[in-house]
Parts: structure tokens; C-alpha cells; sequence
């Protein structure tokens, strides 16, 4: 079982990016999907949550209005887009699957049984 992030890359302060998440091994169309980020020196930080079917999503506050989650599960993928990009977004982005049944939104990466290996981001001034 493979989650492969990719997307990541230099880009500009108020720039965007898309992440895709690409997902083997097995399907996830029925779990939990997130991303999470980790900056140089820091913890490794929520970003998104969305549910199975993507019909619900879920942002940290210093994303939201900025970030979408989305995913296709024809395709075993899910997505980060990131517009209006801040040097404080810098960070390594990882994506998540989760197959655990929580009444939360999954904002802690204990919840989480599957990690990508991680795309850098980084945001220059």
C-alpha cells in the first residue's frame, strides 16, 4: 500500500499549487483522506480533512478560503489545491488515509494508518 504526494515545488508569495495524492495498493474510496504539513523546526501540522464520499471537508483556520481538498476516487487520488500562497505555508506537505470510524474531524494525525512519503512546498517573498 502506497500513498505517492507529488505537486510540490517553488513558487512565488500569492502564487498556487496543486498536490495530488496518488494512491496504490489498495482503494480508499471508502476512508477518511487528509493532508498535513510540516515546516522546518516545527510539528507536523493539520491541514484538510475530507470524507469518503467528499462530501465534507474540513480546514485548519490558516488555510481556510485558501486550500481546497478535493479527491476522485475513480482515480485513487486526492488533491490540495493552495492559492494565495504565504511564506508560512513552506513546509512538506503529506497526505493521510485513514481507516478508522470517528465522530471527529479527524484533525490528529494518530487517526490516520497511512502516510504518503511527502512533496515540499515552498513559497518564496
Amino acid at each position: 500500500v502506497q500513498l505517492q504526494a507529488s505537486g510540490g515545488g517553488l513558487v512565488q508569495a500569492g502564487g498556487s499549487l496543486r498536490l495530488s495524492c496518488a494512491a496504490s495498493g489498495r482503494t480508499f474510496s471508502r476512508n477518511v483522506m487528509g493532508w498535513f504539513r510540516q515546516a522546518p523546526g516545527k510539528e507536523r501540522e493539520y491541514v484538510a480533512t475530507i470524507s469518503w464520499s467528499g462530501g465534507s471537508t474540513y480546514y485548519a483556520d490558516s488555510v481556510k478560503g485558501r486550500f481546497t481538498i478535493s479527491r476522485d476516487n475513480a482515480k485513487n487520488t486526492v488533491y490540495l489545491q493552495m492559492g494565495n500562497l504565504s511564506p508560512v505555508d513552506t513546509a512538506v506537505y503529506y497526505c493521510a488515509a485513514s481507516t478508522k470510524i470517528e465522530s471527529s474531524y479527524y484533525v490528529s494525525p494518530s487517526l490516520y494508518d497511512y502516510w504518503g512519503q511527502g512533496t515540499l512546498v515552498t513559497v518564496s517573498s
